[in-house]
């Protein structure tokens, strides 16, 4: 593909002994694996966002580069039934660079496999005029689920993992394409 999709992967969690590498790195090997997407990685460990959103050179550079993107995957865990403040933060730090942009979600956890930060992730995605994928990738009880290299054998995960991303990848196209005729009207 002459003029391939950005597909930023932001990975949320920012905890020192975080399970969110193990998980992140998987998806972004299969993310990578599939033709006509560029892949990044925005992890926010490494993203200095105030949290009182305040304005620096570094979210200058973050609302860039979110800017640039056609599109975004969240790799989220799940923290007493929600998401992570720090994605809060990052989805607090932009405005405009989000609109009219799709998001897909990889969550992971206990039992509920992050399904419950995502639901909640829905509603903020679509304030900020968002479309969100419907096919979401989860893993419950994330740790019992990849091998020491970060493999995973969940057959249902990976299944989903390639849907999210055809799904994804046709809403990027065709977004990217209405917002060089018809600029988004948010």
């Amino acid at each position: 593909m002459d003029d391939p999709l950005r597909l930023e992967v932001i990975v949320a969690s920012v905890r020192p002994e975080r399970f969110a590498p193990v998980v992140a790195d998987w998806f972004l090997r299969t993310a990578r694996s599939a033709p006509g997407i560029e892949v990044g990685v925005i992890d926010l460990a490494y993203t200095p966002l105030p949290t009182d959103l305040t304005t620096t050179p570094q979210v200058e550079a973050f609302r860039e580069r979110i800017g640039a993107a056609d599109g975004f995957v969240a790799v989220t865990s799940e923290y007493n039934h929600g998401y992570p403040a720090s994605l809060k933060t990052a989805l607090d730090s932009a405005k405009r660079e989000w609109r009219a942009k799709p998001i897909g979600f990889v969550g992971y956890g206990g039992l509920s496999g992050g399904l419950r930060a995502v639901e909640q992730l829905r509603q903020v995605v679509a304030e900020i005029h968002m479309v969100s994928i419907r096919e979401t990738v989860s893993f419950h009880e994330a740790k019992r689920k990849f091998d020491a290299d970060g493999n995973t054998a969940d057959g249902a995960a990976v299944d989903a993992a390639h849907r999210l991303l055809r799904q994804w990848a046709w809403w990027a196209r065709h977004l990217r394409a209405a917002r060089a005729t018809d600029p988004y009207p948010g």
